[in-house]
């Protein structure tokens, strides 16, 4: 028995919280980790866990074992790691993203984050869930939120971007511009399915108030923005989704002494005492990209 690789699947198994769980995050089989969970409790002569058919817990020698194991692979990690500092990052990355990020803002940061890491082989997964980081053995993610609540998790703002109001200079040419919030119920806006009021901000004043929805309505956010570029009306984005169409010409900012609140972007990843070089590489170069996102 390896008895370092038995470790990892252990701790896997406990933050996993699941047999099933820990061989998806592990790339095996259930019956992989079983066997090594029994080979563990054979060679310890403890049981480690307590097993039911609808749940998992450690028992107090298994909360002792977890613990040191923690600690050992810690270290050993750290230890190749300064080796790997030396090198380029390299390795599969398994990346959860907003849809947002991982479609409309990819072209932004995708192309230069493989020129500068060659050696990393990023693996996206795009939905706009709350994956559990750990249970599904993501290595890092990209949340897009208001501020972010109590996390176990690291947890690294990366932007606080305001909504705003755009449109496609068809669209405006066509049924004019608006001059003021109390003009937008005559126009196309184009909202989400299922949304709430949208809420404009301005300095010193109250949030107004306003509607979407005489227009077209989606429940994605890339088939409102391919909406908007259509010309089909007005819509709301964070600035850091459409400051390139805004700098290009593709889309104008439409009442822009309003924006619709901020929303902010944070980067997360587990606790770990020495992070490994492909997540750091890829939370500084995001930290990187984001700050030069600003208005």
């Amino acid at each position: 028995m390896n008895q370092l690789h038995a470790m990892r699947v252990f701790c896997s198994l406990v933050e996993a919280q699941g047999f099933s769980a820990a061989a998806e995050r592990l790339d095996t089989t259930h019956s992989s980790v079983s066997r090594h969970l029994q080979q563990l409790e054979a060679e310890l002569g403890v049981r480690l866990v307590n097993r039911t058919t609808r749940q998992l817990s450690l028992t107090a020698a298994g909360q002792d074992y977890y613990a040191a194991c923690v600690d050992i692979l810690e270290r050993v990690d750290a230890a190749a790691a300064l080796c790997n500092d030396h090198q380029q990052p390299s390795g599969r990355l398994k990346v959860s993203l907003p849809l947002v990020v991982g479609t409309l803002e990819l072209g932004q940061w995708l192309p230069a984050f493989e020129q500068r890491y060659p050696q990393i082989q990023l693996e996206l997964s795009c939905a706009d869930r709350f994956v559990d980081l750990v249970a599904e053995g993501f290595d890092v993610a990209l949340r897009i939120s208001g501020p972010l609540a109590d996390t176990s998790l690291v947890s690294r703002l990366l932007d606080v971007s305001p909504m705003v109001l755009v449109a496609s200079p068809h669209y405006l040419q066509s049924h004019g511009t608006p001059l003021d919030s109390a003009a937008l119920p005559a126009h196309r806006l184009l909202g989400h399915s299922g949304g709430s009021d949208w809420q404009l901000h301005s300095d010193n004043a109250m949030p107004q108030p306003t509607r979407p929805g005489n227009g077209l309505r989606a429940d994605t956010i890339t088939s409102l923005y391919a909406a908007a570029l259509a010309g089909a009306g007005i819509a709301a984005f964070t600035f850091a989704t459409v400051k390139a169409d805004l700098r290009e010409g593709r889309l104008i900012r439409v009442l822009p002494q309003y924006t619709l609140g901020d929303r902010h972007y944070h980067v997360l990843y587990p606790h770990a005492r020495h992070l490994p070089g492909k997540v750091r590489a890829f939370v500084d170069f995001m930290v990187e990209h984001y700050s030069q996102m600003q208005p």
